[in-house]
């Protein structure tokens, strides 16, 4: 068999709306499964997100510290935010999260990776990208806020190297920022030559 994730749509009999939120909603759907069996599958219907993989000249990666709530954890992450703006693209999304919550901005963007955060209990998908030849913008040219859990949130630059140990020893736990990392270290690997484009469809 070709080993390449593939949509495909299993009939649903019904679907029961069972909480509506400020980012995301809960549903049921019965779904009908071989063998003419139905079955109820609970999940959240996420808008999806946006990461970044910020890599400097000197191969550091760049890393942001936030409090999770449902973790109860401080979690090394990052950049990233919500697919929110109405009509904006990916790339130009991930921008604007690198700009706001790290203050640089990047020439050069790929796609690094596509990720369904946890496709049993929901519908969320992570684009990850990779942006180099970066820039700090000035402060005073950078007029973002920010509000709850990002006020005094810590900016690090971790080696490539360092954050891959990081990621294998358990020490990050966020799965769009281990994924990154691992992404992006084996895309060094081959000199960055089979990246995507920023603008690559998604599947």
């Amino acid at each position: 068999m070709k080993i390449e994730d593939t949509p495909e749509a299993w009939d649903v009999v019904e679907s029961k709306r069972r909480f509506s939120g400020h980012v995301m909603d809960v549903v049921t759907d019965t779904v009908r499964m071989p063998g003419d069996e139905d079955a109820d599958r609970d999940y959240v219907i996420h808008p999806g997100a946006v990461a970044v993989v910020a890599l400097d000249d000197d191969d550091r990666v760049l890393l942001i510290r936030q409090y999770r709530h449902p973790t109860r954890h401080l979690l090394w992450e990052l950049p990233a935010g919500l697919r929110d703006v109405e009509g904006e693209s990916l790339v130009t999304g991930a921008a604007r999260e690198l700009a706001e919550e790290a203050g640089y901005r990047a020439r050069t963007w790929h796609t690094l990776v596509d990720l369904y955060t946890s496709p049993g209990m929901s519908d969320e998908r992570i684009r990850v990208f990779l942006a180099r030849d970066l820039t700090k913008i000035p402060e005073e040219e950078n007029g973002f806020v920010h509000r709850h859990e990002e006020i005094g949130m810590p900016v690090e630059w971790v080696p490539l190297a360092d954050a891959v140990e990081k990621a294998l020893m358990g020490m990050i736990h966020n799965s769009p920022a281990v994924a990154g990392i691992l992404a992006a270290y084996a895309a060094s690997v081959e000199g960055f030559g089979l990246m995507r484009p920023a603008d690559a469809p998604e599947a």
